[in-house]
């Protein structure tokens, strides 16, 4: 078992890995992760971090981004549901609704889409794939 101090390790590392997508790679599926991530190419599925999202000038997202933090300089379509800050960059282009603390805007960005500020962002849950977030009522329940 571990130490209270080795958990406090792991879980630093963890969350302060970083990870890559590179230009010219194309992704299909969901992405979760406790550390940052970059993304330069595309993704077509959901992605989740704990940490901060990075997109690059040429990255491409068809689907929804849940983070803490986020900045973005690519074109992302789905929704963005940040817990603390989104900077949408000149290059952003967003189409989807957007749920965050605080928003930056940069002159030339795009954005078109609901925009709800200051609300409270549920908590980031890993390992539910979206799924978690509802749940049932006692009628739907019965037929399961």
């Amino acid at each position: 078992m571990f130490t209270s101090k080795e958990q406090k390790k792991v879980a630093e590392e963890i969350s302060n890995s970083t990870n890559t997508i590179g230009k010219g790679t194309v992704l299909e599926g969901n992405i979760e992760t406790y550390g940052n991530i970059r993304i330069e190419g595309k993704v077509i599925g959901n992605i989740k971090s704990k940490s901060k999202i990075a997109l690059g000038n040429s990255s491409h997202v068809d689907g929804n981004i849940i983070a803490q933090n986020a900045d973005l300089e690519g074109e992302v379509k789905g929704k963005i549901e940040i817990s603390e800050m989104l900077i949408l960059k000149a290059t952003a282009v967003v189409h989807g609704d957007i749920v965050t603390g605080k928003l930056v805007v940069e002159p030339g960005a795009v954005f078109n889409g609901t925009c709800k500020m200051g609300a409270s962002v549920r908590e980031i849950k890993m390992g539910d794939n979206g799924q978690g977030s509802r749940s049932l009522r006692p009628e739907e329940a019965k037929t399961n």
